[in-house]
């Protein structure tokens, strides 16, 4: 979907800019991009079934930490694409990076980061990351 630039991001979705996503200086809003970000989380989250195995353990991601270096600025009306991948597989967490490639300035416009931390949600404490999403995870991204 985004090319030879978005190879090192396994899971990609795309989103049309909207007009209302824009402020006053004639950009999209910084808050849109963290939006943008969790749009990434939840898709590869979906393909790796991380929502379904919360659903029937009551273990599911927590965001900790996240950030975002601006690169560019984008403007309705643009297609963006959302890459995700993870890095630093943990006993209980892992770093997501992202970037939001624009279509119409032919480049990487943000890039970020995330730290997502297992969590018991039943006992209210971290929790290990399950074998089985562990995994799902290396598959997807080549190997551990």
């Amino acid at each position: 979907m985004g090319g030879d630039i978005l190879a090192d991001f396994p899971v990609q979705t795309r989103r049309e800019v909207a007009w209302g996503q824009m402020d006053v200086f004639a950009h999209v809003n910084n808050v849109v991009y963290f939006r943008w970000f969790e749009d990434a989380r939840i898709a590869y989250f979906n393909q790796i079934g991380m929502l379904k195995h919360m659903e029937s353990h009551d273990v599911g991601p927590i965001l900790a930490n996240t950030s975002c270096r601006f690169k560019a600025p984008v403007a309705y009306p643009d297609t963006v694409i959302l890459g995700a991948s993870v890095r630093d597989l943990g006993e209980d967490r892992f770093t997501m990076n992202y970037a939001i490639y624009s279509e119409s300035i032919g480049r990487i416009a943000a890039e970020g980061t995330g730290l997502i931390v297992m969590f018991d949600y039943a006992n209210k404490q971290k929790a290990a990351l399950p074998n089985i999403l562990r995994e799902r995870i290396e598959a997807l991204e080549g190997g551990p």
